[in-house]
């Protein structure tokens, strides 16, 4: 039989990002040298977007997410997603996340996104990078002097409280 068809085991197809901000923004897919890094504002609130197809059965497939920032790990959050027969498109929303808060907390992350099946074989990896960057407060209203004023008196207004044994 000739199909010039080539089945995989697992094919990415889109990753995204869900923010309040900036509404859905795509994630290209592949070679990232060269390319510029996606700028979010710091503090945003991230939810992130798997859209996958399978050309097999794959038990436990999970997302292993992986962050590193000055050449350090800050962690990796690894999402069992379970199982799915051969098909699709599949689409996985990912729990939301809030981004840090703080200039020192600014600048260039790296985002590695890898998914394996129940018995650990990598399936695919994504490599991004992206950068937090600080908000500037918004202007506030021009310094104005307040002036004190005085409250009038409240009828029927004590002093002070009546006693309790009273």
């Amino acid at each position: 039989m000739n199909d010039d068809r080539v089945e995989t085991d697992f094919e990415l197809l889109d990753v995204c990002l869900h923010t309040e901000e900036l509404g859905r923004v795509e994630v290209p897919l592949g070679d990232t040298e060269g390319r510029e890094p996606l700028v979010l504002p710091e503090g945003s609130v991230v939810s992130l977007g798997l859209t996958f197809r399978l050309g097999r059965e794959i038990d436990g497939l999970a997302f292993e997410d992986t962050r590193e920032w000055g050449g350090s790990v800050l962690g990796s959050t690894r999402t069992v997603l379970g199982g799915f027969r051969p098909g699709g498109p599949y689409e996985v929303r990912l729990p939301p996340e809030r981004l840090p808060v703080g200039r020192a907390h600014c600048g260039v992350y790296k985002a590695t996104g890898r998914f394996t099946d129940a018995d650990g074989r990598e399936l695919a990896v994504e490599h991004h990078r992206l950068v937090v960057e600080h908000q500037q407060a918004p202007p506030s209203a021009p310094w104005t002097r307040h002036q004190p004023t005085q409250s009038a008196p409240v009828r029927g207004a004590h002093a002070v409280p009546p006693s309790a044994a009273a």
